[in-house]
């Protein structure tokens, strides 16, 4: 009989052995993990709150402390504040950070199901989640890419590839192919932009935003059952 690390085994014929604590060692990595994931989304909900609140010019170390974390730990996350921005525009996009893409998800699919009248309907609402959700860091973004040519590349980006998922979507709407003008009529109508001006400069709720992009969706696409 043997005692190593507090644990006592014994082999058939009586005599110990020692023997290892994996399940010790695993629990360990598991709860280092299970902390570092919960730091991870404490950084992302802090980045988000202060990107939305004051823009591009929050520094890490501000939302090192916004989060309860160090200023190291939140560079050992995302490496750089471009990226822990684009992590944050992504998390927004879709309201989670479960490794799910936007057209791999319900209210994308629900763009192709029903009357192209619902379907419209429902391409309003997931534009007007998404506009929700972003707004802020969407104008954090553009106030950043006025000075920084890398990010003004990250906005070109995710403008590009907005049109091209909007082109997808317009298709699932109407049932069939989008013309050209189609296509980015609809890229225009549902952009940041767009929602900036009737929800804030205009002072239409959201509720009227989603009713108005519904109609439009219907004219612009023809749709009419």
């Amino acid at each position: 009989m043997a005692l190593h690390n507090g644990v006592v085994s014994t082999n058939a014929d009586g005599r110990g052995t020692a023997s290892t604590t994996p399940k010790a060692r695993r629990y360990d990595a598991t709860l280092r993990r299970r902390q570092a994931e919960e730091s991870r989304h404490r950084i992302l909900d802090a980045a988000a709150a202060l990107f939305a609140e004051r823009g591009w010019s929050v520094g890490m170390r501000e939302i090192a402390r916004a989060a309860g974390v160090s200023f190291e730990t939140v560079y050992s996350h995302f490496g750089s504040k471009p990226r822990l921005f684009s992590q944050v525009v992504d998390v927004a996009v879709v309201g989670d950070d479960e490794p799910v893409a936007l057209m791999d998800r319900p209210e994308f699919a629900a763009l192709s199901r029903g009357s192209r009248l619902q379907r419209a309907a429902a391409a309003a609402r997931l534009v007007a989640g998404v506009n929700g959700r972003t707004a802020g860091l969407q104008r954090a973004l553009r106030e950043g890419a006025a000075a920084d040519p890398d990010l003004a590349s990250r906005l070109d980006e995710i403008r590009q590839a907005q049109r091209q998922t909007v082109r997808i979507a317009g298709a699932a709407i109407a049932g069939r192919e989008l013309t050209p003008v189609e296509g980015d009529g609809l890229w225009v109508v549902i952009t940041m932009e767009v929602y900036d001006l009737l929800t804030g400069s205009a002072g239409w709720t959201p509720v009227r935003y989603e009713q108005w992009l519904t109609d439009t969706i219907v004219r612009l696409l023809t749709l009419d059952d």
